[in-house]
């Protein structure tokens, strides 16, 4: 064995000497050193695995997998030949192999047999498992919380679901030191973590494990105190680290401290302030440590200007009028990440750096270096919807219209059911304003059921953003709307041919913390537009939507304040599987009144400007639009609806989860119905109670869901299926 180690440690210095020459030559990048590393263990195991290398007594594993597995040392062998030394090499890592899969007895022999002819001949042994894992000592922290931590490096190499991990006695050794290490990040310095005891059973195919652990004292923050020019008050610095010295004292939490209070000078101007945190345990009382933090807040900066490099199709001057605002402002971080962030959102930059540079003193000069990304893109899509059947899309786009950083858009699209084309054209920094323009025209064709219309207009919005949260828009719309085929009575359909012109409002406040992928968080939305002949329009009237929706993902328990190189385990099964479900909750009404007209509420609006309900996105027990009044079998709106939704996922295998929901929601043909009676509304509500599955993608899920209709009525289906792309509210 000793001369197994001196070898193994004058190869492990050799292989260190050659990576450090190399270095000092060239340092490859990160992926070029992957790819080259993975090309040469796939060049080694191939030479393992046709070498003359023979293996006796292996019962366990195959000689392939025996191979894989010193494929370094093989290759060793066959490039620079069979010595006794690269022999005791191999059956070395031979036995830590076997050592690591539970064979704590293994023993491995070698044979040179001539030439580069070499036997491993193995007494593997019994494979040894993990019994019980015994904690004694450990008053606050709880034995499973222990436990996932002390077999963690164990379980790092099976699955899951294997019920008996083998005994390994290094990965103990350092599931112990993982122990300690969750100790001192609860605040008890002093702990010990005693070397774990074993106790083999008679036939000495299982251990018993016993981990003894003297807590000690648990320490907390003491006072702390500021020395240096701190510039703002004690109690406001203080206010600043309250939640962090609130929890258990540790090394890592008084490093957080400067991490935490740069920060908070740095929003505030002082771009090259300097903090320093010490921690005195040994001064500590009743077991509460004073900290002293030292303050260097350097000068007050403030923006100079934007100097941009790196653009060759796009005028730097869009770039530079993003930061226009911010010039002799006290300069803040968070500001120039938020520009950063919305120019990256353009799609106009491969990459951004910026580089604050003081100059003259105390003034930050923002020095932006670019490198555009392709402006002009085709893309070609293919997609199926319940309603829409097989959908065939093309689209161009050229994100930087003469330079000026001003998309155009022109897209096509043919699904069973229509066309439509469409050109958009926007202006993200109107005159160099925060609001943004967006334009658009459009012409489609549509086989609704019971109803075709062909539709040609256009719409031009003006659209700002308050806050990041907060967007307003105002927008008006000019249509002509043309049925060109009906099954339905003409007395259901009114005009079949009219030009309507509309000017509305929208508003929306988005609190998600992510509207793609599990979504966190709470939104509103509304739009309120009116039609009117002052307008030119042949059709009068006010509409009004609203949506609310809240999306609550069961939060993961916190995971312990940890210092480097340990990790939250990951707990029970079930436990995991209820952390990654939510449960998400919307409603959503609209409201359209006429302005003119007489007769019936179905003359006076158009059929194609009232609400329908139904389908993927509403109540899913009917299919699109069906929920509500008909005639002859097809549907035909109405000027009031309501959508309630409640839905609960849950995960299943990967990026597949699972969903149960629950939705109820109306359709009446009267704007006046709902507040005339109020029993109106409640006496035709729909319900769907149901199941579906999603695959999340980066971009939302793909959904299929089943609704069942607990009551139908003696016109309605049992049921709907529906498949679609996004969230369902």
């Amino acid at each position: 064995m000793p001369g197994r180690m001196v070898a193994v440690c004058c190869c492990a210095m050799l292989i260190v000497s050659l990576a450090e020459a190399q270095t000092a030559v060239q340092a490859p990048h990160p992926e070029q050193r992957d790819r080259e590393q993975h090309a040469v263990a796939k060049q080694q195991n191939k030479i393992a695995q046709n070498a003359n290398v023979e293996f006796r007594g292996i019962r366990a594993f195959d000689a392939k997998a025996l191979r894989s597995q010193l494929k370094e040392q093989i290759a060793a062998i066959e490039q620079f030949g069979l010595t006794a030394a690269r022999a005791d090499d191999a059956a070395f890592f031979l036995e830590v192999f076997y050592r690591k899969h539970g064979y704590s007895k293994v023993d491995v022999q070698y044979s040179l047999l001539g030439g580069n002819r070499l036997r491993l001949a193995v007494s593997e042994g019994p494979l040894v498992t993990l019994g019980s894992v015994n904690f004694v000592g450990n008053s606050s922290q709880p034995s499973d919380k222990l436990f996932d931590y002390a077999v963690g490096p164990t379980r790092e190499r099976y699955s899951k679901a294997e019920r008996k991990l083998p005994f390994v006695a290094s990965d103990l050794d350092e599931g112990v030191d993982l122990v300690r290490r969750v100790y001192v990040a609860e605040g008890f310095l002093d702990s010990v973590v005693q070397p774990p005891r074993y106790r083999f059973s008679a036939d000495g195919r299982q251990v018993d494990v016993t981990i003894a652990i003297v807590e000690g004292r648990r320490y907390s923050f003491g006072g702390v105190s500021f020395r240096g020019r701190t510039v703002f008050a004690p109690a406001e610095l203080q206010g600043e680290l309250r939640d962090l010295l609130e929890q258990p004292y540790t090394d890592g939490r008084v490093s957080d401290i400067p991490r935490r209070l740069e920060a908070y000078y740095k929003a505030r101007g002082y771009y090259e302030v300097k903090i320093d945190a010490i921690g005195e345990p040994q001064a500590a009382r009743a077991g509460r440590v004073p900290v002293q933090v030292t303050i260097a807040p350097g000068p007050l900066y403030r923006f100079d200007g934007v100097s941009v490099t790196g653009l060759r199709r796009l005028r730097p001057s869009y770039v530079e009028r993003r930061f226009t605002s911010l010039s002799g402002k006290v300069y803040n971080p968070k500001e120039v990440d938020e520009r950063f962030r919305k120019l990256m959102r353009s799609g106009l930059f491969t990459n951004l750096q910026i580089k604050p540079v003081p100059v003259d003193g105390d003034q930050l000069r923002l020095e932006i270096s670019a490198e555009e990304a392709k402006s002009k893109e085709f893309g070609f899509s293919l997609g199926y919807g319940t309603y829409a059947g097989a959908i065939v899309g093309a689209s161009y786009r050229d994100r930087n219209l003469f330079g000026y950083g001003r998309p155009l858009t022109t897209s096509a699209e043919i699904s069973q059911r229509g066309y439509k084309g469409e050109i958009t054209f926007e202006d993200p920094y109107l005159f160099d304003t925060e609001n943004h323009l967006k334009a658009q025209l459009s012409a489609l064709t549509f086989d609704f059921d019971g109803y075709s219309k062909f539709e040609i207009g256009g719409r031009v919005e003006l659209s700002r953003d308050f806050t990041k949260e907060y967007h307003v828009g105002v927008f008006a719309s000019a249509r002509h709307v043309k049925l060109t085929s009906s099954d339905i009575a003409p007395f259901f359909l009114g005009r079949k041919s009219y030009e309507v012109n509309t000017v509305g409002f929208t508003q929306t406040l988005d609190l998600r913390e992510n509207p793609f992928v599990s979504p966190r968080g709470f939104i509103f939305d509304n739009t309120f537009d009116i039609a009117s002949d002052a307008l030119g329009s042949q059709v009068e009237f006010i509409r009004s939507t609203a949506r609310v929706s809240f999306y609550l993902p069961f939060a993961s328990r916190d995971a312990l304040p940890q210092p480097p190189g340990i990790t939250q385990p990951s707990g029970s099964a079930m436990g995991r599987w209820f952390r990654r479900s939510s449960l998400a909750l919307g409603a959503r009404a609209g409201i359209i009144y006429p302005l003119s007209g007489s007769g019936s509420v179905y003359s006076r609006i158009p059929i194609d400007e009232r609400f329908f309900n139904g389908g993927s996105s509403t109540v899913r027990s009917f299919t699109e639009r069906d929920l509500g009044p008909h005639d002859r079998g097809d549907p035909i709106g109405g000027e009031f609806f309501s959508v309630f939704n409640v839905e609960y996922t849950f995960p299943i295998f990967g990026e597949l989860q699972g969903a149960i929901f629950y939705d109820a929601g109306n359709l009446l043909p009267g704007a006046k119905d709902p507040f005339a009676r109020v029993d109106a509304g409640l006496q035709n509500m729909r319900y769907a109670i149901g199941v579906g599955l999603r695959y999340q993608l980066p971009i939302g899920p793909i959904r299929l869901d089943y609704g069942v209709n607990p009551d139908p009525r003696f016109d309605e289906a049992a049921g709907a299926f529906h498949f679609s792309f996004g969230f369902a509210f």
